[in-house]
């Protein structure tokens, strides 16, 4: 089955959690937080501005992004836990390219 949001909604597929510190510690899977980072799955067709036009989401699926704790609705599907949230719950988009580079 594949979900196609509605809209300004986006499907999301939460990235792992690191049970790793930069410190070599181990985090037991309880104490981890929820990871805040997701690839993009699939995107709505847009927002209806006032004016009746569709505005053009600003993320595309497979883009990594940054998104608050608690933001959008979990759903499973076909096994896989995925959320459904708004454009407007998304707080960025990870450019894992340049990272990568500096990290190098």
């Amino acid at each position: 089955m594949a979900l196609k949001p509605l809209y300004d909604r986006v499907v999301v597929r939460r990235l792992e959690a690191e049970t790793t510190t930069k410190a070599g510690i181990i985090v037991p899977d309880k104490s981890a937080e929820k990871p805040t980072q997701g690839e993009v799955i699939a995107v709505g067709e847009g927002a209806m501005c006032e004016s009746g036009e569709v505005r053009a989401l600003a993320v595309r699926p497979g883009d990594r992004i940054l998104f608050g704790q608690y933001a959008g609705t979990k759903t499973k599907v076909d096994g896989e836990e995925l959320l459904i949230m708004k454009e407007s719950d998304i707080l960025a988009i990870v450019e894992v390219e340049q990272a990568e580079e500096k990290a190098a």
